[in-house]
C-alpha cells in the first residue's frame, strides 16, 4: 500500500477535462491518449479543477484545493482522487471556479507557488466565495509570516 494520493486525469474533448491546476506531483503513469495518474506525497497541496458537459452544455464545474493525507489522517473523499484529500477549498459553478482561478493566477503573479501558500488562505478562500463574498488577497507580508511560523513549528 501506497502513502501518496493519486489523482487521474481524464480528458476527452468536449466532454470531460480534468486536470491539476497547480501541485507538484511526484510521479505520472500515463494510462493511454485521454487518462493519466498523477502522485502526491503526503501533506502536498494541489487544485484539482473538473469540467463536463453534455449536448446542451456544462452540466458540472468544479475545483477542489486538496492536501495529501498522511496515513491514518482523517479525509474527505473526492471523485478521481484515491484515497482522498484533505479539503482546504472545495466549490461548484463555473463563476466561483473561475474566481477561485483568478485568485491563483494572483498568488503566481507575487511569484509564489500556490501549493505553497498559507494553507488557511484557500480556506478562507471557499468560506468567502461560498457566501457571496470577496475573499482578502494574498500578499508577500502574509506569505513570508507563514514561512517564518512553519519554520518555528516544524
Amino acid at each position: 500500500m501506497s502513502d501518496l494520493t493519486t489523482v487521474e486525469l481524464l480528458w476527452l474533448e468536449k466532454r470531460i477535462e480534468n486536470r491539476i491546476r497547480f501541485g507538484k506531483p511526484v510521479s505520472e503513469k500515463i494510462i493511454d491518449q485521454h487518462r493519466r495518474i498523477l502522485s502526491f506525497m503526503p501533506g502536498s497541496i494541489f487544485a484539482f479543477v473538473r469540467w463536463s458537459s453534455n449536448d446542451f452544455g456544462t452540466i458540472l464545474s468544479r475545483i477542489d484545493i486538496l492536501r495529501a493525507i498522511t496515513p491514518g489522517q482523517r479525509y474527505s473523499t473526492v471523485s478521481w482522487v484515491n484515497p482522498g484529500g484533505e479539503s482546504l477549498l472545495r466549490l461548484a459553478g463555473w463563476r466561483k471556479v473561475e474566481r477561485v482561478l483568478q485568485l491563483i493566477d494572483a498568488v503566481e503573479s507575487l511569484g509564489i507557488d500556490p501549493a505553497d501558500a498559507v494553507p488557511e488562505y484557500w480556506h478562507h478562500v471557499h468560506n468567502r466565495l461560498s457566501v457571496n463574498e470577496t475573499p482578502r488577497p494574498y500578499t508577500r507580508a502574509r506569505h513570508q509570516a507563514w514561512l517564518r511560523r512553519r519554520r518555528m513549528v516544524f
